[in-house]
C-alpha cells in the first residue's frame, strides 16, 4: 500500500487552486449569504513563525468551511508595513526602509502561500503603498475639515534615542520598548484625533458585541474608564500658596462617600501647582524630574513604588474646616486623568494606603464591612474596597455606599464647592510620530492661513526616497527640499508637516479598504456595505485595547462622515493563544551573566537529558515560553513543513489545545498529526484499490457518519477546532475496526469516506484533494459542498458504556440509550468479564456508580 507523499501532493494542489483561481472573491453580490473572515494582518519582519501558522490556519479553516456551506467568502491578506523596525534596519544595515520592507513582504508572501491558505491575493496591499496611504491622507484631511482633528501642545513620552513620541504602552519600566533609553516627558505640539468625542458611544457599543470575548470587552470598558463622581475644590488653609491658586485645588473622586476618611491631597508631577512650587524649590524640581521618568502605564503605576514629596501646604476639609489635610506631589497621580489631583483615603484605596504607610500618614476607616464590629475593624496593609455601610462620618453614618455618594455630592453642590461629574480615562489619540517611515500627515503650515489640509487632487503626499539615516531623528525634518511647498489656499511659501501618522492609524481602517482596494475614495461605500461588518476577526489578545478601540472609533467616525453604514467593524472576535516551546540553556553562560540559549535544532539527546550538538555540553531545560528569538526556542515552519508536510503542521497547531489557549509545540505532537494524515490515506487507498466508491450501507457506520457531520459543523460554528479534530480521530478508529471486523463491507467504508473527506478539507486541504481524486471524484473538493446529514440518524438508540472496577476499565456493555440506572447496574453485574475479574480477585461488589449514557464504575473490596 502506497504512503501519502506530502512533498509531491501539496505543491501540486496549490498550483491547481491557483490555476482555477479558486479563492477569488465574487465581484458582484449574489443570492448567497456573505461571510467576511479576516486575521489581523502581519508586520513584514521577513519570516513567518508558528504563531502565524496557527493564526492563519484558524482563519483558513473558517473560510473554507463557510465556502463549503454556500457563502460568498471574503478572505484577504495585506501587510502592516510602516514603523520603526524598518528605520532601525536602515540605520543598522545601510538599506532603505522601502527596499527592506518590500523584500520582507516578498519573502513572507512566499512562505504564507506554502500554507495553502484560501486567500484572495488579488486584494493584497501594504500600508506603505502610496495607493493606500494616499487614501488614508484623504480621510485624515476630511476629518480635519470636520473638526475631528486638532493640534495642541501636550506632554508626551519622548524616547531620546529613537527621537520619537511613545505611547504609554511603549514605556516599560520608564524606558523605551525598543531603544531601552530612559524616557523623558516633553511638551510638544502634536496632532490629535478626538476619540474622546466618542467615549460614550464606544462604551455603549460594547453591549452589542455579543460574539466578542467578555475579557476583551471589559478591557476596553476599563480603558475608556467612564466613571461618575464628584469634582470639588479643597480650599487653602495654611502655607505659602503660589499665585494663581486663590481657590485652592480641584480634585476628582469616584468615592465622595469616603471624604471623612481623607488624610492628604496629592497632585501629579505635571500639575500646575507642582510646577509653580518647583520653580522656587530645587529639591521639588528634582523630584518632579524623577517622577516623570517612571512608567506611565496602569500596570507600572500599580506595581511601582509610591513616592511623594510634601509641599508644606494644607487645605481645609470641606465638611470640617478644623481638619487640615497636607498637600503632596505624588508619582502615582496622573495629570491626564480627572483633574490631576486626588484626595487620599488610605483605608479604602490600595495606592493611597501604600503611600500613607510609607510616609506615616493617618489611616481612617470610614466604610464598615458587613457584620464587622466598628469597635475593632482596622485596616493594616490591605485596603478595604468592598461593600458596607459608612461610619465615623457624621451625617453619612449608617448609609450604604451609593446613598452616601449621592448625599456627599448634594452637600458639596449646596456649599458651592463642586458638582457631580462624569470623567473618562480615555484621552484624545495623539497620532504624531517624529519618524520617516510612516504616512505623511497631509497638512501644510502657512504663516497666513495656519494649518491647511492638502487638497485631494494633490494626494498622495509621497515620502521622498532620497533620505539618509546616518544619524537619529526624523529625516523628513532635515531633507533639503521636501518640506518646502506652497499654501494650497493662498499660494504663499509654506512648509509641510514633517511628523508622520501613528501606525495604529494604518491598521484602524484596512479591513474597510479590503472591500474594494482599488476604490478612488478611501472606502467604496457600496462594497463596504456589502461586506461589513467583518463576520469573524482573529488575532492576538495583545491587541485587545488599542488596535480594536481605534478601529471601532475610526469606523464610527467614517459612519458619521457618511462614508459607511456600519458602526461596529467586527461582529465576531476571536483571540487565539500563543505557540510555546521549551527553552534550552547551555551550561556555559554569556559574558553579561545571562543564559546562552540554544534552539531546538542545536540540541540532541544525551543519556536522560540533552546536550549541545557538536560540543556535547550539557543543556539545561528551562520553562515553556512563547516562541521568541531572544530565547532561541523558535521552530521554523519551513523545517516542519519539509519534514512532515503542511497539513500535519496545520493540524497540530489546531488540535493540541483549545484555540483560545496556548499550544506547546512538541516534535511528538506534530509526528502524531503526521500519522493522522497517513491513517486517512490508508483508509482511502484501501477502498480505492478495491475499486469501490459506494456500496450497501452498514447501519452502525452510517449512523456514525451522520453524527460526525452534525457534530463537526456545530464544532466549527463555535470555533472548537481541536474538539472537531478529536471527532475525526475517533471516527478513524471506527473505520479501522470496521475494516478489521467486516473486511467485506468495503463499499460502506467508501461511502463513509466520501463524507469524511470534505469534513477534513478545511484542516488538511492538500490531503483532502489527493484523497478526493483517489476516490474517483470529478473536480476538486475545494468546490464540493459540506455534506448533509439525516437528523434521525444522529439520535442514539444504543449506548456503549465502559465498565470500570475500582476506577479501571474492564469491559463495556450495550444498553438502550437513556436506560434506567437499575437496568445499567444489572447489565454491568451480568457482564462475564466483570464477573470473572471479581471472582479471580476475591472481590465483592459494594456499590455501583452510574453516569447516565456515559460510564459505570463498580466499587468492590
Amino acid at each position: 500500500m502506497a504512503r501519502y507523499d506530502p512533498k509531491a501532493a501539496e505543491p501540486r494542489w496549490r498550483d491547481a487552486w491557483t490555476a482555477a483561481d479558486s479563492f477569488r472573491t465574487a465581484e458582484t453580490a449574489s443570492d448567497r449569504p456573505k461571510y467576511y473572515v479576516l486575521e489581523m494582518f502581519p508586520y513584514p519582519s521577513g519570516r513567518i513563525h508558528m504563531g502565524h501558522v496557527r493564526n492563519y490556519a484558524m482563519g483558513d479553516v473558517v473560510a473554507r468551511y463557510k465556502r463549503a456551506r454556500g457563502f460568498d467568502v471574503l478572505h484577504p491578506m495585506g501587510w502592516d508595513a510602516f514603523g520603526m523596525p524598518a528605520e532601525n534596519a536602515a540605520m543598522a544595515r545601510g538599506v532603505h526602509p522601502k527596499a527592506w520592507t518590500y523584500a520582507n513582504i516578498d519573502s513572507m508572501r512566499t512562505q504564507l502561500k506554502l500554507l495553502g491558505l484560501s486567500i484572495d491575493w488579488s486584494r493584497e496591499f501594504a500600508t506603505c503603498d502610496p495607493e493606500y496611504y494616499g487614501r488614508q491622507q484623504a480621510w485624515f484631511a476630511q476629518a480635519f475639515r470636520k473638526g475631528l482633528v486638532v493640534r495642541r501642545e501636550a506632554s508626551v513620552n519622548w524616547d531620546p534615542v529613537d527621537m520619537t513620541v511613545l505611547a504609554n504602552e511603549q514605556v516599560i519600566d520608564g524606558k523605551g520598548w525598543r531603544s531601552g533609553a530612559v524616557v523623558e516627558k516633553k511638551k510638544l505640539t502634536q496632532w490629535f484625533l478626538k476619540i474622546t468625542d466618542y467615549a460614550d458611544a464606544l462604551i455603549d457599543g460594547l453591549s452589542t458585541l455579543d460574539r466578542w470575548p467578555d475579557k476583551v470587552r471589559l478591557m476596553q470598558e476599563n480603558w475608556i474608564g467612564r466613571s461618575k463622581g464628584l469634582k470639588m475644590t479643597f480650599r487653602p488653609a495654611q502655607g505659602a500658596w503660589p499665585k494663581g491658586f486663590p481657590e485652592g485645588v480641584e480634585v476628582y473622586t469616584t468615592r465622595p462617600d469616603t471624604l471623612f476618611g481623607a488624610s492628604f491631597l496629592a497632585v501629579a508631577a505635571d500639575h500646575p501647582l507642582a510646577l509653580a512650587l518647583a520653580a522656587k524649590d530645587a529639591d521639588l524640581s528634582a523630584f518632579l524630574v524623577a517622577a516623570r521618568a517612571g512608567g506611565t502605564s496602569e500596570a507600572d503605576i500599580e506595581s511601582g513604588e509610591k513616592l511623594g514629596r510634601d509641599t508644606g501646604l494644607t487645605v481645609a476639609h470641606p465638611f470640617d474646616p478644623a481638619i487640615r489635610l497636607p498637600v503632596w506631589v505624588a508619582n502615582f497621580v496622573l495629570m491626564d486623568y480627572g483633574t490631576g489631583a486626588i484626595f487620599g483615603c488610605p483605608a479604602h484605596d490600595q495606592r493611597d494606603l501604600d503611600f500613607a504607610r510609607k510616609y506615616d500618614l493617618p489611616v481612617r476607616e470610614v466604610v464598615l464591612p458587613p457584620s464587622a464590629d466598628p469597635a475593632v475593624f482596622h485596616v493594616e496593609q490591605e485596603a478595604y474596597t468592598g461593600p458596607g455601610r459608612i461610619f465615623r462620618s457624621q451625617f453619612l453614618d449608617g448609609m450604604e455606599i451609593e446613598a452616601a455618594k449621592a448625599e456627599a455630592v448634594s452637600r458639596i453642590e449646596a456649599m458651592g464647592q463642586g458638582e457631580g461629574a462624569t470623567v473618562y480615562r480615555l484621552r484624545d489619540w495623539g497620532v504624531s510620530r517624529q519618524r520617516y517611515w510612516g504616512c505623511p500627515i497631509p497638512i501644510v503650515h502657512c504663516a497666513t492661513c495656519g494649518p491647511v489640509p492638502v487638497p485631494d487632487d494633490q494626494l498622495p503626499v509621497l515620502l521622498p526616497d532620497d533620505v539618509t539615516f546616518d544619524r537619529p531623528g526624523n529625516p523628513l525634518l532635515r531633507h533639503p527640499t521636501w518640506r518646502h511647498t506652497t499654501c494650497p489656499t493662498c499660494g504663499a511659501a509654506a512648509e509641510r508637516e514633517t511628523d508622520t501618522l501613528d501606525t495604529f492609524m494604518d491598521s484602524s481602517w484596512y479591513f474597510l479598504r479590503f472591500t474594494d482596494p482599488d476604490a478612488i475614495p478611501p472606502v467604496n461605500r457600496e462594497a463596504a456595505n456589502r461586506w461589513m461588518a467583518v463576520d469573524q476577526y482573529i488575532g492576538g489578545v495583545e491587541h485587545a485595547v488599542l488596535h480594536l478601540l481605534y478601529a471601532r472609533f475610526v469606523t464610527r467616525a467614517m459612519h458619521d462622515m457618511g462614508m459607511v453604514d456600519v458602526q461596529e467593524p467586527f461582529a465576531g472576535l476571536f483571540t487565539q493563544g500563543m505557540v510555546t516551546h521549551e527553552t534550552y540553556a547551555a551550561q556555559e553562560r554569556l559574558a553579561n551573566g545571562g543564559d546562552r540559549w540554544l534552539s531546538p535544532a542545536e540540541i540532541e539527546p544525551s543519556g536522560n537529558g540533552w546536550a549541545e550538538r557538536g560540543t556535547g555540553m550539557h543543556v539545561r531545560v528551562g520553562g515553556v515560553e512563547k516562541m521568541s528569538k531572544s530565547k532561541a526556542n523558535v521552530v521554523a515552519p519551513e523545517d516542519i513543513i519539509a519534514r512532515h508536510g503542511v497539513d500535519a503542521a496545520r493540524l497540530f497547531v489546531l488540535s493540541d489545545s483549545p484555540p483560545e489557549r496556548d499550544v506547546q509545540w512538541t516534535e511528538s505532537g506534530v509526528e502524531g498529526s503526521g500519522r493522522f494524515v497517513q491513517r486517512v490515506w490508508t483508509e482511502v487507498d484501501a477502498v480505492a484499490e478495491a475499486g469501490l466508491t459506494g456500496g450497501p450501507p452498514d447501519p452502525e457506520l452510517e449512523r456514525a457518519v451522520h453524527k460526525l457531520v452534525k457534530a463537526a459543523g456545530e464544532g466549527l460554528d463555535g470555533l472548537k477546532f481541536n474538539a472537531v479534530i478529536a471527532l475525526y480521530y475517533a471516527f478513524l478508529n471506527i473505520l479501522r475496526r470496521q475494516r478489521e471486523d467486516k473486511p467485506e463491507a468495503v463499499g460502506a467504508r467508501a461511502a463513509a469516506l466520501q463524507k469524511l473527506i470534505p469534513l477534513i478539507a478545511p484542516y488538511t486541504p492538500h490531503l483532502a484533494e489527493e484523497a478526493w481524486a483517489r476516490l474517483g471524484n470529478a473536480g476538486m473538493v475545494v468546490d464540493a459542498p459540506w455534506p448533509d446529514y439525516d437528523p434521525a440518524l444522529t439520535i442514539d438508540e444504543e449506548a456503549i458504556l465502559p465498565v470500570q472496577v475500582n476506577g479501571k476499565r474492564r469491559d463495556e456493555i450495550r444498553v438502550a440509550f437513556g436506560a434506567s440506572e437499575e437496568v445499567v447496574r444489572e447489565a454491568a453485574r451480568a457482564n462475564a468479564v466483570v464477573q470473572a475479574y471479581l471472582s479471580s480477585n476475591n472481590l465483592v461488589e459494594r456499590k455501583i456508580i452510574v453516569v447516565p449514557n456515559r460510564i459505570v464504575n463498580i466499587v468492590a473490596a
